[in-house]
């Protein structure tokens, strides 16, 4: 299998060290002074692709979905901070005819975290008495607040906290490669979830095995779905 990144900072370069140990051929990588363009030479140094992993931010994503759309590639979309656009690219993708897998975090530990967080949700949202909360805390360079991650999270919580709105606390300081922590907190006690991250590791092997399994399908996918399928196979 072969890939292209969009974007080379650090989790660009982390996909790449993974890609190497996965013997996964990193074709090209683009970023701000050498981006991808739609034009014959790029077609040529991509032919043999067939996957783009993207990296970058918000306000570049959704131009380098179209462009990955026109070059017929299939893609996985690590960016966050662009939800709001979502069916947009969903008819990108539907027009197109392309793949694309997106996740506010491909971690596996952090998605297997968003089941115990519904489990929880759905029992500690019986009572009253409890208030749900969420904290997240990242490195001083991620520029999205709150993260992805905890928009998911709140998502995932207000399914069964109807017309309660759950706060969101953001930090973002020195290197700290993200921490999500869900609690349920009464007069009495507080029941605390804890996700932390000890590296990129993590979100790029996600992103990898993302692309191994959108690499030959069409449609637009959360990674969770990758997830979903890979379980029901193994039963």
């Amino acid at each position: 299998m072969k890939i292209a990144l969009i974007g080379y900072g650090q989790m660009g370069k982390m996909v790449e060290e993974m890609a190497v140990r996965h013997n996964i051929g990193v074709v090209a990588k683009y970023w701000d002074e050498n981006p991808l363009t739609v034009s014959d030479s790029t077609r040529a140094i991509l032919k043999d692709v067939s996957v783009l992993i993207d990296f970058t931010s918000p306000d570049a994503v959704i131009e380098n979905i179209q462009k990955s759309a026109e070059l017929s590639i299939n893609m996985v979309v690590g960016t966050t901070g662009w939800f709001e656009q979502i069916d947009k690219v969903k008819k990108i993708v539907d027009d197109y005819q392309m793949g694309l897998v997106y996740a506010a975090n491909f971690s596996m530990g952090i998605n297997l975290f968003y089941k115990l967080v519904e489990a929880a949700a759905s029992l500690f949202s019986v009572f009253d008495n409890y208030d749900p909360f969420i904290e997240e805390m990242h490195h001083k360079i991620k520029k999205d607040a709150p993260s992805g991650t905890a928009q998911n999270l709140k998502k995932i919580i207000q399914g069964y906290y109807k017309g309660k709105e759950v706060p969101v606390t953001s930090v973002r300081a020195g290197y700290i490669p993200g921490m999500h922590r869900v609690s349920f907190d009464s007069k009495v006690d507080t029941v605390k979830l804890e996700h932390n991250a000890r590296s990129r590791e993590g979100l790029a092997e996600g992103a990898l095995l993302a692309a191994k399994w959108i690499q030959k399908r069409k449609g637009f996918f959360a990674f969770e779905d990758v997830l979903d399928d890979i379980l029901k196979s193994t039963k």
